[in-house]
């Protein structure tokens, strides 16, 4: 497959509209949350979790959520998780230690798919509907339909609501959770394999065996006054939580409790060159100014390959390739950027390039890099079980 160039110096909604023609689904239009590393610094150079501990899962009035809008950036790794980790030493104890805990638990999860790939694709530990297609969501709730509205146009929301989606779409409707994943990893910029994945797997009962029932009394309790406002408040259809189900444990899955190949799941631990690179390739995986294979080759011109192959098949929403168009334009601000569509795995053969390493499983599609980088971890993964957060946490 060639690659097409991408004009970075047009406007972001013509390169979308232009340049992605039939590789996105929906409108198309931009989110109030711009990509780049400049917003991204702006971003966290503005955080303050005062209040972070006892207002983190509130959902309306907006200006009262304690939820802040970094995890786009920190999905790309234009902000660190460490970075964002340091950045909140000096708050109040009982804040500093939710908003950190909430930092590693993203660690966790970038632990739990490096090891355990596509099999994240599959329940885990409890057997329950996966794969059953439909529509879980009803958008005449009002709750449903202004979580939902928000999705669409801001391609980002809070940790509540997310869960409110996936429980109402499988635990209420008794959908299969994989379509409703992928409808909301279409929309989020923060959209990880990892993170929705493992996410939709905890509220539905894979993970756990506990489903997350959502129900009346979430709404009532963290968005005051929205069911008031419903055209079902007299005939409200989650009243009463749906009834507890226990999901069948499944056969024991091994990765969880042990890693046998600890090292390909951290990925080199210092720069490896095998000859010497002409460009610095960009993943997805990492995208901001603190790029290990970008601040070692300052001197080199950078490239980002659009999968035009993944796009056809994901049709993410215009917004999410809208915040990488915005976020290759910003670094083109400070660096020569090369900004193509087409197959990067190919790229990267007819090329010499430096990438920094990503623990997902698409990065063994690369093969014959001429220097591979670090990846940036908040925690070096261990070989331990990673059957729960408190597991992983407590076996290093």
């Amino acid at each position: 497959m060639s690659v097409i160039r991408l004009d970075l110096s047009q406007n972001v909604i013509d390169i979308v509209e232009q340049g992605f023609s039939g590789l996105y689904s929906g409108d198309l239009g931009l989110s109030k949350i711009s990509g780049g590393q400049t917003a991204a610094n702006i971003a966290l150079a503005n955080l303050d979790i005062s209040g972070y501990a006892s207002n983190r899962s509130t959902v309306l009035p907006v200006d009262r959520r304690g939820a802040n809008v970094l995890s786009p950036y920190i999905r790309h790794n234009i902000l660190t998780l460490q970075q964002v980790f340091d950045a909140v030493g000096a708050a109040s104890d009982t804040d500093r230690e939710k908003f950190r805990g909430e930092l590693l638990w993203h660690e966790y999860i970038r632990h739990v798919y490096a090891r355990v790939g596509i099999r994240l694709f599959e329940n885990l530990r409890f057997d329950v509907d996966a794969l059953f297609q439909g529509d879980g969501w009803n958008r005449e709730m009002l709750c449903i339909d202004v979580v939902l509205n928000e999705l669409e146009t801001d391609g980002w929301l809070v940790s509540e609501t997310r869960m409110w989606l996936a429980s109402h779409w499988t635990v209420r409707n008794k959908v299969g959770w994989l379509s409703g994943q992928e409808r909301m990893f279409k929309q989020l910029l923060d959209g990880s394999r990892a993170a929705n994945l493992l996410g939709w797997q905890w509220v539905v009962g894979a993970g756990t065996g506990k489903p997350y029932g959502f129900s009346k009394r979430q709404v009532e309790k963290r968005a005051p006054g929205l069911c008031s406002r419903c055209s079902l408040k007299n005939s409200c259809p989650i009243k009463k939580f749906p009834d507890r189900t226990t999901p069948s444990l499944l056969v024991h899955e091994t990765l969880l409790d042990h890693d046998s190949d600890l090292s390909a799941t951290i990925g080199p631990t210092t720069p490896v060159r095998i000859s010497k690179p002409t460009f610095v390739l960009l993943t997805i995986d990492s995208l901001g100014d603190n790029d290990s294979a970008l601040v070692e080759n300052l001197d080199l011109p950078v490239v980002f390959v659009f999968n035009k192959q993944a796009l056809h098949k994901l049709q993410l929403s215009s917004r999410r390739l809208a915040f990488y168009v915005q976020t290759l334009q910003d670094l083109n601000t400070r660096r020569e950027v090369r900004a193509f569509l087409g197959d990067p795995y190919q790229f990267a053969r007819d090329n010499a390039v430096a990438v920094t390493y990503a623990p997902v499983p698409s990065f063994k599609k690369f093969s014959d890099l001429a220097e591979l980088h670090p990846y940036p971890w908040l925690k070096t993964p261990h070989a331990g079980s990673v059957r729960s957060f408190t597991l992983w946490q407590g076996d290093k």
